[in-house]
């Protein structure tokens, strides 16, 4: 049998011939619930300590709340469009809505997840870091004013000529820095990536990304936001066009070489013809040097005119190869902020206080039975 002793607790006696051991499982049961009530019964008689633990921490969520700084967030997104990608996307774009995954999107190494990761690289946070930013009147490098608001100078002012040694001179070169200043960037860059940068695709079938910064900083989350994009926006323009763009240059210094010697070519028969200006006939001798000018001017404008055409053909192919950024929301002042609600964390610290004591209590109870 079971019965509840002064304290709340079950206490079993079994019998050798149990008209009810055939059903064990209900007797199980039953001691649970006797259990159960008699743990409530003994939490009851805590219930004001349980109460002022309650309140207690009710009261620390309520202080944070108070004082937490609010996160601003800064939203960037924008969408690529590559022309290359342009005969095939549309069954590329067909198959992925059923699932399929055929590969061949025409981003290469920006396909994917790749640039997305690339928005998170030490390169490319370290770039936007270096960029030379306005912020009230003052122009500076953005990690300078990372670790002005973070108070960072003041955490380590103490160690002897290191505060001197975190200072980032505009357009400064990152090749010059000192260990100091890449172990910085470093700590920085992990800081960023893990608690202040969000970079995400929409939606799987689109190639609209979305770049989200959060700090207690407004004018941080904004500019280090765009300065980011703008980084990698210029990286990726020049990674995709970079062939292209060598071609077209190329292509120019032969242009402007056979257009050089073109005209020296031109001036060279002027200046045979102002020679002899009346040759006598019977002599050609005279008119030889005019007449390799002038073979020179004909070679020299056939070479030309096949060079501009390629030329030409270049930048056309340049143009199409580089991808259009199209930015769809840029962040703007002021931002979103997100707080803490006083009142939910009121209710959740009481919660969790009152969670924490019971734990504690209930332990507290297990461990005297044991040892007694």
């Amino acid at each position: 049998m079971a019965h509840i002793n002064e304290g709340g607790f079950v206490e079993t006696t079994t019998l050798s011939n149990n008209l009810y051991s055939d059903d064990s499982s209900e007797m199980s049961f039953k001691e649970i619930v006797f259990k159960m009530v008699g743990w409530v019964k003994y939490l009851w008689t805590k219930w004001l300590i349980i109460l002022i633990v309650g309140l207690i921490g009710g009261g620390i969520g309520f202080y944070k709340a108070f004082v937490f700084k609010p996160v601003y967030i800064a939203e960037y997104s924008f969408v690529l469009e590559d022309e290359k990608s342009g005969g095939l996307g549309g069954a590329f774009g067909l198959a992925s809505q059923f699932g399929i995954d055929i590969g061949g999107g025409g981003g290469g190494a920006f396909s994917g997840d790749n640039l997305l990761e690339l928005m998170r690289s030490r390169s490319m946070v370290q770039k936007a870091l270096l960029k030379t930013v306005s912020i009230s009147g003052k122009q500076q490098a953005l990690v300078d004013y990372y670790i002005d608001y973070k108070d960072l100078r003041e955490v380590w002012k103490e160690k002897a000529g290191l505060n001197e040694m975190l200072k980032f001179p505009l357009k400064s070169d990152p090749k010059t820095f000192t260990r100091i200043q890449d172990s910085l960037l470093m700590s920085v860059h992990n800081d960023i990536v893990q608690n202040f940068l969000s970079v995400a695709k929409i939606d799987r079938k689109l190639s609209i990304i979305k770049v989200e910064v959060k700090s207690q900083n407004e004018n941080f989350s904004k500019h280090f936001a765009e300065a980011l994009v703008d980084e990698v926006s210029r990286f990726y323009i020049e990674t995709k066009t970079l062939k292209s763009s060598r071609n077209v240059q190329i292509l120019q210094h032969k242009v402007d070489s056979v257009r050089q010697r073109l005209n020296s070519a031109i001036s060279g028969v002027a200046l045979s013809n102002d020679m002899n200006p009346n040759a006598n006939p019977s002599r050609m001798i005279l008119r030889a040097p005019s007449q390799q000018k002038q073979i020179d001017v004909q070679a020299n404008t056939a070479i030309l005119t096949q060079l501009v055409t390629n030329l030409e053909i270049s930048k056309l192919t340049l143009s199409k190869e580089t991808p259009l950024i199209q930015v769809i929301d840029r962040p703007t002042f002021p931002l979103k902020k997100e707080r803490m609600g006083k009142l939910k964390s009121l209710i959740t610290g009481g919660i969790l206080g009152g969670f924490f004591i019971v734990a504690l209590i209930v332990g507290r109870k297990i461990l005297w039975d044991l040892l007694k």
